[in-house]
């Protein structure tokens, strides 16, 4: 099911990094991943934009004050996994309250597809959001006519950093998204990814009195 809100798409999805050293001609093998359980069981949870959140893709930053998801912690025993990571669907994240760093530019995005978010136990515990290929697609009018498409050939993941807390946060900084931009005078169509920036809280809907926890 598509939205469509007054808003420049924030992808709420990025690539983890890997980094790669070599000694000889053979790469170091990958660390093992670690167990990782999350709780409440089958709860509820909404995570809130707490501040902005920015987008930037060429030489165009978008900021946008309002924004939502929700989704729901796997029921046992998905909500565990001893080798690696916990996914859970979310809704497309909806976007609001967006201003463009060019004058006279109305930004408006459609989402769509399936969306979801995975937790990884360590230290920092990860989070990764995925974004559905061509799940976001920007419309600007006004003095610049541009189409900016997320993930426009596979879906792409956004990486980011969970912290437990009262409420606990999911944060990205500097995450990257591939994108893709057409469009003529003022459209950065050069523009291969997007940088975004952006801290939600969570809550648990189920039961307010709870947090979500992310641990081993």
């Amino acid at each position: 099911m598509s939205r469509t809100r007054t808003a420049l798409v924030l992808g709420l999805a990025a690539a983890g990094a890997l980094s790669v050293a070599s000694v000889t001609a053979t790469a170091a093998p990958s660390p093992l991943a670690g167990s990782t359980t999350v709780t409440p069981a089958g709860h509820s949870f909404k995570a809130t934009l707490s501040g902005k959140a920015t987008l930037k893709a060429g030489s165009v930053t978008v900021t946008c004050t309002v924004s939502v998801s929700t989704g729901t912690v796997p029921a046992a025993p998905g909500n565990q996994n001893p080798s690696g990571p916990v996914s859970s669907p979310i809704s497309p994240p909806t976007y609001s309250s967006c201003t463009s760093s060019v004058w006279g530019v109305t930004p408006t995005v459609t989402t769509s597809g399936s969306w979801s978010v995975s937790m990884q136990d360590g230290s920092p515990i990860t989070a990764t959001m995925t974004v559905p290929a061509g799940g976001l697609v920007v419309q600007t009018s006004g003095l610049a006519t541009c189409t900016v498409t997320a993930a426009p050939s596979a879906p792409a993941n956004v990486a980011g950093t969970w912290a437990n807390g009262a409420p606990p946060s999911l944060t990205f900084t500097n995450a990257s998204v591939p994108v893709t931009v057409t469009g003529g005078f003022g459209c950065p169509t050069s523009a291969t990814s997007s940088v975004f920036n952006a801290v939600y809280k969570v809550t648990d809907t189920t039961d307010p009195a709870q947090q979500i926890n992310v641990g081993p």
